[in-house]
């Protein structure tokens, strides 16, 4: 059984005549993780909204772990599904760093022993322990992005859904985003981030969804999928920094034996063969 279902999925927003979903389907199976990825308006949020049970189908079927979203309540979803919004301070509220992270688990009824465990180690993961004292709100965008997803995987959610979570971090803590996204995934849970930064895709997204004016235009294999320059062009995207400079060093003779490889880790290693040569 997949952990996450969508089929054949409709959505038009009130008031609107063309539909931000076009018989959408996605399969994702738990210890996966997806990027999903398309222009501005191509449908990526709106189909987070309803794997979160924000949105209902209008025509077609979303189940995330067995539940009907249709038909399951969004406190019911809640449990199994943690959302980080694309700006953190449209779920920040607590007065404390401590008191943001601990909110989940004391409301879906944890024991207090457990819900100071799950506090101690959300804040351990994301560096936020020396903060915890401090308003969330006078935090930097990077450290308030930290609490939201601490705020989330302190209630322990099986799917786990970033939008544009590389937003305000340098290249250090996006390697530990990525190595906390690789851990969640090792664990069971499920991973798909919304995001238009390619190159953290392109290092260490395993699976890329595109979409294109509410349509998946392509599923598969980043290697793959970011090395198709007319796809990339069909959804409006521009290739990853690594590709493009493979792609201009080879044009400009500055790399020998080097072809345009239909895989990223391939590129990586004539990159490196050309340079040795």
């Amino acid at each position: 059984m997949s952990a996450v279902l969508v089929e054949d999925l409709w959505y038009t927003y009130p008031g609107c005549f063309e539909p931000a979903l076009r018989g959408v389907n996605l399969r994702v199976s738990k210890g996966e993780v997806v990027a999903i990825i398309g222009e501005n308006g191509a449908g990526k949020t709106t189909l987070a909204k309803h794997l979160i049970g924000l949105l209902k189908p209008q025509r077609g079927r979303v189940e995330v772990f067995g539940l009907d979203t249709s038909r399951a309540k969004v406190h019911q979803l809640a449990r199994y599904v943690g959302f980080a919004f694309q700006s953190p301070d449209h779920q920040l509220f607590a007065e404390t760093v401590q008191r943001e992270v601990e909110f989940a688990p004391k409301n879906l009824g944890f024991p207090p022993s457990e819900v100071a465990r799950r506090v101690e180690e959300a804040l351990r993961k994301l560096r936020l322990t020396a903060l915890k004292d401090r308003p969330p709100l006078m935090l930097s965008s990077g450290e308030r992005r930290r609490v939201a997803l601490a705020s989330i995987l302190s209630h322990g959610p099986s799917l786990l859904i970033l939008d544009e979570p590389t937003i305000g971090q340098d290249g250090a803590q996006k390697r530990e985003l990525a190595s906390l996204i690789r851990r969640f995934a090792e664990d069971g849970g499920v991973v798909a981030v919304i995001t238009h930064d390619l190159d953290f895709v392109a290092e260490f997204m395993p699976r890329a969804v595109v979409m294109s004016k509410g349509v998946v235009v392509a599923d598969g294999p980043v290697d793959e999928v970011l090395v198709d320059e007319a796809l990339l062009s069909k959804a409006s995207l521009r290739p990853p920094a690594s590709v493009e400079l493979v792609r201009a060093l080879v044009e400009h003779g500055l790399l020998h034996r080097v072809e345009l490889y239909r895989s990223l880790s391939k590129l990586a290693d004539g990159l490196m063969e050309g340079l040795r040569s």
